[in-house]
């Protein structure tokens, strides 16, 4: 495509995304002397890491004794047992060196009277081995992913990352199955930027906004995910979708499990603290696809609250106001904005609400891309971490507090192993303008799109399907009418409209682009829930209530090269990483 202009770049890494995980591994590939290039469609400080509210889990023991093995167990069971038990210890063992690391970068944790760290209670968190909740969760306040976010970027300017920010990247450089980098839309003043390297990590976040309701940011569309499929490789583990037990009623907005872990509970519309029935042992700090369900079932059964008896109440009034003010700010300004409700006073009206992708690109513990079937065989030059990867170490279900350090342990485990493949100053070898063509086809294609159809109605068609037939509860009829109406959306695209033609800040062409690549996450989700024909962690389904440990002790893998989907599946790991831990086998999932 000689029309558009291409600038050529060469770095030995290019990251991918600015979130915690992409900021964390630029951090660390600029320390070990690598050339680095950190390429994101916002500004670093507005990427979703912002919106983590309650806190980033280790078991540091500041708040009462503590081990990394208990943490592995609630993982692994959080997980209901589709987690790889290897990458799960990898991860549960590095938290506290990778949690003392962000203290010293500069992180403002709050702080215990004797000046450690501040750890609360959440969802799934137990000590011994599931005997009673336990404090893990470090805190700030409940900004802790702000501040997280903001003390990496820091450190990143520190080390000479060097930033392209409000790039858009359309797809990855692929060459007989080795990524020598991607090609990506500047948009401030619309040239197009081949950035080669030798290796390039996929940081580029979760795919929430496939749904109508969710705690996503608007820029959550998984762009990363999409370029993986394009390039003929799989995603894994797509069915597997979080709901947050509390987003704000009618808004979506996000009441962090930290506010349930100060003290706050849940009540139907009888007053009841229905959580008691459900999981009788840890009641609202149960894990959040319990809860979650709960509230669903409390709604179903004519037990919900408000007109339409369509959602519950989360108290918090009964709370001392300090605590409230100096732990839960956030969540006080956030209630008052988006349901004008005073927590000191009156309760917030919650809903769950999709929250968090368990599923996406398959890595190993080194945050290396997985090919596929062969569990162990990677792809060269290509790394994933962050949202936009599966570990998988938070198998059907993620427990709360386990995203921030997922985060920064594989950011910088991704780092590490960068330095160790890579020689700084490297020369790249030449490759054809062959995949170049082709992603600038396609980039063309769309923004010349003269068709009827709207980006926007498109869009909205889907996440309406996604909301109805692919949520908290799912049955064989439901999902069966979603395979077919899902791709009505896709075929829409043939018809696409794109009224801005510009180059320079085109958000109408930067939403198509999202819609196309939040359609194929979308098929791939909803066919891998379809033949998943059992209930495990956030995938239930009413007529396979029991997990079916024979049959789907497996990831699913999915590819897509439009609307058509190939399905296959890859073994569990079942063994540990080391010998300092046993393998937990599979129980039945109380709390």
């Amino acid at each position: 495509m000689s029309s558009y202009k291409i600038i050529d770049h060469e770095y030995d890494v290019v990251v991918l995304g600015a979130g915690g995980s992409g900021l964390r591994a630029a951090v660390g590939l600029s320390e070990a002397g690598l050339k680095t290039a950190c390429i994101s469609k916002v500004f670093p400080t507005r990427s979703h890491t912002s919106a983590a509210q309650g806190g980033i889990s280790a078991a540091l023991g500041n708040m009462g004794e503590d081990d990394w093995r208990w943490h592995m167990y609630d993982t692994v069971k959080g997980a209901d047992w589709l987690g790889d038990q290897d990458c799960i210890e990898y991860l549960c063992k590095e938290a506290p060196r990778a949690v003392i690391e962000l203290e010293k970068y500069g992180v403002p944790f709050s702080r215990t009277e004797d000046g450690k760290i501040y750890q609360r209670a959440f969802g799934g968190m137990t000590k011994n081995y599931g005997n009673e909740p336990i404090q893990r969760t470090c805190a700030a306040a409940d900004r802790t992913g702000h501040a997280i976010l903001h003390t990496l970027y820091g450190q990143a300017l520190k080390h000479n990352t060097e930033f392209f920010i409000e790039y858009f990247a359309l797809d990855l450089l692929m060459k007989d199955g080795v990524c020598k980098g991607l090609i990506a839309w500047n948009l401030e003043d619309g040239s197009i930027h081949r950035f080669r390297s030798h290796i390039t990590i996929i940081a580029t976040g979760g795919y929430g906004k496939i749904y109508y309701s969710a705690t996503s940011a608007h820029t959550c569309t998984g762009d990363g995910n999409a370029m993986i499929l394009r390039a003929g490789l799989p995603l894994q583990d797509m069915e597997f979708v979080q709901f947050h037990p509390t987003g704000i009623y009618g808004h979506g907005t996000l009441i962090s499990e930290g506010v349930r872990g100060e003290g706050g509970y849940l009540v139907n519309s009888k007053g009841e603290r229905f959580m008691e029935r459900y999981a009788p042992q840890t009641k609202d700090l149960a894990s959040r696809d319990v809860v979650s369900r709960s509230i669903a079932i409390e709604i179903k059964e004519g037990r919900g609250v408000g007109k339409e008896q369509d959602h519950v109440h989360l108290h918090l009034s009964h709370l001392d106001p300090k605590i409230i003010e100096e732990r839960l700010p956030g969540i006080s300004e956030s209630s008052k904005l988006f349901a004008n409700v005073d927590v000191t006073k009156e309760p917030i009206p919650v809903v769950p609400t999709v929250h968090y992708n368990m599923g996406g690109i398959p890595t190993n513990y080194k945050a290396e891309v997985l090919m596929g079937k062969e569990s162990e065989k990677t792809v060269p030059g290509l790394m994933a971490i962050g949202e936009a990867a599966c570990v998988s170490v938070h198998g059907a279900n993620r427990l709360g507090s386990n995203s921030l350090i997922d985060l920064v342990v594989f950011g910088r485990a991704a780092a590490k192993r960068a330095a160790e493949i890579v020689k700084p100053g490297t020369p790249h070898e030449k490759i054809s303008n062959l995949e170049t063509d082709k992603c600038l086809d396609r980039f063309d294609k769309l923004r010349n799109g003269n068709g009827t159809n709207r980006t926007a109605d498109l869009r909205l068609a889907m996440q309406k399907t996604m909301q109805s037939k692919c949520a908290v509860f799912r049955t064989e009829e439901t999902l069966k009418q979603g395979v077919d109406e899902i791709r009505k959306p896709f075929d829409g695209m043939d018809s696409i409209s794109v009224k801005d033609k510009s180059l320079i800040f085109n958000t109408d062409l930067v939403e198509t682009l999202e819609f196309d690549n939040l359609i194929r996450q979308a098929i791939t989700t909803m066919d891998s829930a379809y033949l998943r024909k059992e209930s495990r962690g956030a995938h239930a389904r009413d007529d396979f209530p029991k997990r079916d440990d024979e049959k789907f002790m497996q990831h699913t893998l999915s590819w897509c090269n439009g609307k058509e989907t190939k399905i296959d599946y890859r073994p569990v790991h079942k063994s540990t990483l080391t010998s300092d831990v046993q393998y937990f086998p599979p129980q039945e999932r109380v709390y």
